[in-house]
């Protein structure tokens, strides 16, 4: 079965330097048919003016990734962590037992556009951690490259959840597919671009639950960069 999200159903926020789209129930947006999927909690779509950007402040119990798509963000954290996420790049901050950090745009004039996702850990009460990667733009052309998943495989991230995200971009002819085994629930969202998921048009922003189908199949990108996720068979994030 696919329950098509689009864009524009999303929630808004505008805090003028912060241009935000909240798939999930986020902040001060709740829509009680939209509070999270398996166990994903929070994808928010945002958009940060330049030089400006998200001061300190904490989380915990929380696997939390960052997903770059224009421009580049800045990242310190209390772990001693400071870095800059560019396109390509993937940032996972597990907070476990507590971490704080800051985001800014690294940029004094342009805006920086990235995916802020949340994934609900299995275990809580670990010690914080972060990691981050680099993965090519011919490594997901065309196909579905695994970015994070519970036991690092091909060198992508290692998140605590029995959960993988893939990454791809697909334009013209390319095409991939992508088994779900035993009834798993999966989760599309499409970044940016045009793509059919099993039949289904999706554009720029739109979002896809998907439950009981065996497989993916990801054909007629324009432009397309994609973020696939392969979660546990249940509802609500708990």
């Amino acid at each position: 079965m696919l329950e098509l999200r689009k864009a524009a159903e999303r929630g808004v926020a505008d805090h003028g330097w912060l241009q935000s789209r909240h798939t999930f129930s986020f902040a001060n947006y709740y829509d009680p048919k939209h509070v999270g999927f398996s166990d994903l909690l929070v994808i928010n779509d945002d958009r940060v003016a330049a030089g400006q950007g998200f001061g300190r402040h904490s989380h915990r119990d929380m696997e939390i990734f960052s997903y770059v798509l224009e421009g580049a963000l800045e990242h310190k954290d209390s772990l001693g962590t400071g870095s800059v996420i560019r396109p390509g790049d993937v940032q996972l901050m597990s907070a476990g037992t507590g971490v704080s950090h800051s985001e800014f745009n690294a940029s004094q004039s342009e805006p920086v556009h990235f995916l802020q996702i949340w994934i609900m850990p299995a275990q809580q009460g670990v010690a914080p951690r972060y990691q981050q990667e680099r993965f090519a733009e011919a490594d997901k052309r065309g196909r579905l490259r695994l970015i994070l998943s519970p036991d690092g495989a091909e060198d992508s991230l290692q998140v605590g959840q029995d959960a993988r995200v893939y990454a791809g971009l697909f334009d013209g002819g390319e095409q991939a597919s992508l088994a779900l085994e035993g009834q798993r629930h999966a989760y599309v969202h499409l970044a940016r671009g045009r793509l059919s998921v099993n039949g289904q048009r999706m554009e720029a922003g739109d979002g896809l639950k998907v439950r009981n189908a065996e497989r993916l199949e990801l054909t007629e990108g324009e432009q397309a960069e994609v973020l696939v996720f392969d979660l546990r068979p249940h509802e609500l994030p708990r």
